[in-house]
């Protein structure tokens, strides 16, 4: 009879819930947190409204579509996503490269710009729900952190430098960015002072507010200031720009028209704004998880950001993404649950039924205060000196990710940030380091790198090596030539001893090289070991034959047996040996079973061939 799973069966409720969190949460509501969620949610709308404005600017589109985005995308968010606590909506990065993917496909006509701009963030979400489903959002954790700063770091220059000429009002220079900055610079002289002063004077309030308080929405309490002045003053006579009228009401729901010919610059674009979304995004909700002490399921949160990112376009919205500076502020708010994201949601609503109006007289030159606000802490410098100290390879890729955007632009700077990522996995995998082992004085059967530690013995004829990342197609040929370069230096080696327990899998390739330097090994008159070695890896290498040519008694689970082993099996006695590392004895306790690496120096990258240690002399 077969054997019943012990399994427990879950009803049509419990699926729903797994599948739909709102069908969990909203029930199980506590009513307690209802006055902190709604105080919340009203501090998020006041974030969000003028911040939304400003990124449907950085985006190129009109500041509505910005407001289009919100409401769907928060509710779709609430109903899908994972987190209690994470806001989304519009992303000053997400806008960004919203608005140069806009740039390339739209041939600047503003009405394709709109339609575009909705028709990638459809693609994005979809993108998003697809990797979600398929679980495979480790995709995300290709873009290191010291490289996606250098891309933030390089979009907020880019956002900035963009919106100079606005501020200073005068017009805004073409070509690149750098032929903005210094056309800029050029023509400070013919600033409009009335524009300049209420940019200026925006940008105290802005940043000088920050200062006193981080609990008052200073963007909102700027935008109804300048709109107040600029009603009462007439700012618009003395020369000062304003947004103009802003279309009320709720945008028709529908998927956006774009022509044939773009549809798959939007699909390639769609993916471009995913990446972008997910990398900000969860690492908004991880950092809000780990702060709350809950768990969030990422393929879950995917799903969750990617149908927020559906709804906003189906809404005639820009992209979104999981927002770290509204989440911070709803929390200290006292906002729990998704009803602070869908309080948000409906103030939002009601400002676009009912409230456009008021954005008519609000000068442009105060929105470009708002965007630079809103981006400069992107410009992550704490972070740059960090890595300057602590490794400067993750300084020079921050570096590598500010220049491509800067000189290339965001949407290439995106790309060269993802195949500088991709070239770093790919070389620090096929450059593995490795070093040779010895016995640590006073801890038994602990074995550690004898390089810059003259106190660790070798043991005389046999050469013991760890290799500190796994063996690989890739790598597998740059280390049987330095495998053998060690072997080489040491003239009474009998036998070589590689420590295999950074590999938890092996392929063909690999076994075909383990053969080979077997060969190598025996023509030189050194026999080699295998110490431990995984289940996963010696399955293969049992499957391919190497084991019946290597010999049972030529793989061990530790590397004191294995070199006990070697010892044994070449005649080697115990003591002292011609080699210059080699103690007066060495103790191989037959009780020594337990392995014990020392990773005091893993982040070291200097190689063997740095060592200052003696070597046996040719």
């Amino acid at each position: 009879m077969a054997n019943r799973s012990t399994k427990p069966r879950r009803n049509g409720w419990q699926i729903a819930a797994s599948a739909v969190p709102m069908v969990q949460w909203l029930p199980e509501y506590d009513r307690s947190r209802l006055r902190g969620d709604l105080v919340a949610g009203a501090i998020v709308a006041a974030l969000m409204i003028p911040q939304s404005l400003g990124y449907a600017r950085i985006a190129g589109v009109p500041v509505e579509v910005g407001l289009y985005a919100v409401p769907l995308a928060l509710l779709a968010y609430a109903t899908l996503g994972s987190s209690p606590q994470l806001i989304v909506g519009p992303a000053s990065t997400v806008a960004l490269v919203s608005g140069s993917l806009v740039a390339d496909i739209s041939r600047d006509n503003p009405e394709d710009a709109v339609s575009i701009t909705a028709a990638l963030a459809v693609a994005a979400g979809i993108v998003l729900v697809g990797t979600g489903m398929l679980r495979i959002s480790w995709i995300a954790e290709f873009l290191s952190k010291p490289i996606v700063t250098g891309f933030v770091f390089g979009l907020t220059l880019t956002i900035v430098i963009g919106e100079l000429p606005t501020l200073l009002g005068i017009p805004k220079p073409g070509g690149d960015l750098l032929g903005v900055l210094f056309g800029t610079i050029d023509r400070v002289g013919d600033s409009d002072p009335a524009t300049a002063l209420v940019g200026a004077s925006a940008l105290l309030v802005l940043f000088g507010g920050r200062r006193l308080t981080a609990r008052v929405p200073w963007g909102l309490v700027t935008l109804i200031a300048s709109v107040v002045a600029s009603k009462w003053l007439d700012l618009e006579s003395e020369g000062v720009a304003t947004i103009g009228e802003v279309p009320g009401g709720l945008p028709p729901i529908g998927l956006p028209l774009i022509p044939r010919e773009d549809l798959m610059a939007v699909v390639v674009g769609g993916v471009s704004l995913a990446l972008v979304a997910m990398a900000e995004g969860l690492a908004a909700t991880r950092l809000f998880a780990t702060r709350g002490g809950y768990r969030v399921d990422t393929d879950h949160e995917l799903i969750g950001m990617g149908a927020a990112n559906v709804g906003a376009g189906l809404a005639g919205g820009l992209g979104v993404a999981g927002s770290l500076s509204k989440t911070a502020s709803a929390d200290q708010a006292g906002g729990n649950s998704q009803l602070t994201g869908l309080t948000a949601a409906g103030l939002v609503v009601v400002v676009l039924a009912a409230f456009t109006w008021v954005l008519t007289e609000l000068p442009q030159t105060v929105l470009s205060a708002i965007v630079v606000a809103a981006v400069w802490g992107l410009m992550d410098v704490a972070s740059l000196r960090r890595y300057f100290g602590v490794r400067r390879a993750d300084f020079v890729a921050a570096t590598v990710g500010i220049a491509g955007v800067v000189l290339l632009g965001p949407l290439s700077g995106l790309g060269i940030a993802i195949v500088t990522s991709l070239l770093a996995i790919i070389y620090r995998s096929s450059a593995p380091r490795m070093e040779v082992l010895g016995k640590i004085k006073g801890e038994k059967a602990a074995w550690g790198r004898v390089r810059n530690h003259t106190t660790r013995r070798t043991v005389p004829g046999v050469v013991v090596v760890r290799l500190d990342a796994p063996l690989f197609w890739a790598n597998a040929t740059a280390i049987e030539d330095r495998l053998l370069d060690e072997v080489d230096r040491w003239p009474d080696a009998r036998a070589l001893v590689l420590d295999l327990e950074a590999t938890s899998q092996l392929e063909t390739t690999s076994v075909d090289m383990l053969e080979h330097l077997h060969d190598e090994l025996v023509a030189r008159g050194i026999r080699l070991y295998l110490a431990r070695v995984m289940h996963p890896v010696s399955s293969v290498l049992d499957r391919s034959g190497f084991l019946d040519k290597l010999g049972d008694e030529h793989i061990w689970h530790s590397i004191s047996q294995c070199v006990r082993a070697a010892r044994r099996e070449t005649g080697l006695k115990d003591g002292p040996g011609k080699s210059a590392l080699a103690a007066p004895e060495i103790d191989l306790d037959a009780d020594d079973e337990v392995e014990i690496l020392d990773d005091e120096d893993a982040n070291d990258l200097r190689t063997v061939e740095d060592d200052a240690s003696p070597r046996p002399e040719a």
